[in-house]
């Protein structure tokens, strides 16, 4: 079975996490780094100690980096989930803002004060809640008028800087997919869609030595465009997480994105959530049987090098 584990690979997990991605199996051979996603915010999950709500977070952990995707909607909620499966909000090395929505990013508050100097990448816009900076040629300019009615005196500076809602955050703002660890890109995209037009999303992209794997905060940008993107960096995606923004989409624009993933993508698992939708997981379920990984609240999805997905709760 594809979806699952066995003692083997629970004990390949602990060895491979027990000596970082220098880890070795019992015979003293080397074994392929981890990937371990484990979904700290959502609104779905099993009976567990961890409060359920809309929104989203996911905590990735690859090649020694532990990176913290989206901070869900409440930053209390997200401070009692990451206690319940013992993670250490002040050991990040970064944090992804896929975007200015606040069911992702209400959470960010907590992680702040736990961890205030944490590098935070976000997307760039204009005039954004992240903070943004503009050339000031931006904006026409009349000579003729006396100097107190021009800005800055007829004189502003070459780039005017913009505040966030976290003025003393370590904001690193992008616009153009930048790789920030070895094997570790963000993808950044801007929705085309009616309601979220001009809205830029950032996705995470790991590539692994099973293919890729890509985490998703709402797909506004469209999850087809979005594995398009990835799929310049390797052709073989390996698996998606996250919310794929279907939830109030109609059975055939649902079908179509299903049949794009499984049959022209060619994705190898799916574990979808948050914004993904009820119907959509029961598309993707019927579409991927046991490709179909399931990322409720709490759960914990090991990709370990077996070309299997290791989920546990």
């Amino acid at each position: 079975m594809r979806v699952g584990f066995s003692a083997a690979s629970v004990s390949t997990l602990l060895l491979a996490f027990s000596g970082g991605f220098h880890a070795r199996d019992a015979s003293g051979q080397q074994v392929p780094p981890k990937a371990r996603i484990t979904i700290l915010y959502d609104a779905f999950g099993k009976n567990s100690p961890m409060q359920k709500d809309w929104g989203y977070a996911a905590f990735i952990e690859y090649r020694g980096k532990r990176i913290l995707f989206d901070t869900g909607n409440n930053p209390r909620v997200l401070a009692e989930n990451s206690k319940a499966k013992g993670i250490d909000l002040t050991k990040l090395d970064y944090v992804v803002m896929s975007h200015r929505h606040g069911d992702h990013m209400g959470g960010l508050s907590h992680v702040l004060s736990v961890n205030p100097k944490v590098t935070i990448y976000a997307p760039k816009e204009g005039f954004g809640v992240y903070g943004a900076d503009l050339p000031s040629t931006f904006y026409r300019r009349d000579p003729s008028l006396p100097q107190e009615k021009r800005y800055y005196n007829g004189a502003p500076p070459e780039i005017m800087r913009f505040g966030s809602a976290w003025p003393d955050a370590n904001f690193q703002l992008l616009d153009k997919n930048t790789e920030i660890a070895p094997d570790i890109r963000l993808l950044t995209l801007v929705s085309e869609k009616p309601g979220t037009l001009e809205l830029r999303e950032l996705s995470l992209a790991i590539n692994t030595p099973d293919g890729l794997i890509i985490i998703v905060g709402c797909s506004h940008p469209g999850i087809d465009r979005i594995v398009e993107l990835a799929m310049t960096i390797n052709p073989h995606i390996h698996l998606i997480v996250g919310g794929f923004h279907l939830v109030v989409a109609p059975d055939a624009e649902i079908e179509k994105i299903v049949t794009a993933l499984h049959d022209h993508f060619k994705v190898d698992f799916i574990a979808p959530g948050h914004c993904t939708g009820e119907p959509a997981f029961t598309a993707l379920q019927k579409a991927f049987g046991d490709h179909y990984a399931y990322a409720g609240l709490g759960a914990t999805l090991t990709i370990d090098g077996s070309h299997e997905i290791v989920q546990t709760e």
